[in-house]
């Protein structure tokens, strides 16, 4: 089996650093974008899209303007694989960038940044940015 290879994206999102951490951190926010439907008990989130789910511990988050989680399929495997989402204020010009940092296998890198796009694009859509 080969091993997962890590990426990093990063977007530029007009919106307050406030309104973004609690779209990344928040169950109710994740699931405005990011999931049809986000549950939370204790440390584990379960994501739940068109009739299928899966679950994430947070590793850490909510005060650091990073949310970190690993998926409950890679911690079982033993991976050590993460994904991330991370604010960062641009100094110049006072803009909030989204960084992503995710695991992926060479040959899904490509569908996983798509797909991180969309999620994106939809985040942009629900902050009418």
């Amino acid at each position: 089996m080969t091993e997962k290879v890590k990426f990093e994206l990063a977007y530029l999102l007009k919106t307050s650093p406030k309104i973004l951490e609690n779209m990344i951190s928040t169950p109710s926010g994740l699931s405005e974008w990011f999931a049809n439907d986000v549950n939370i008990k204790d440390d584990i989130y379960t994501f739940y899209w068109d009739g299928s789910q899966e679950k994430a511990r947070l590793i850490s988050g909510k005060s650091n303007g990073k949310t970190k989680f690993q998926w409950i399929n890679d911690e079982e495997e033993g991976n050590s694989c993460y994904f991330e989402m991370g604010l960062e204020i641009d100094p110049l010009t006072k803009s909030v960038v989204m960084h992503v940092t995710d695991f992926a296998y060479n040959d899904e890198i490509e569908e996983a940044q798509m797909l991180w796009e969309q999620q994106i694009n939809d985040l942009k859509r629900v902050l009418g940015a």
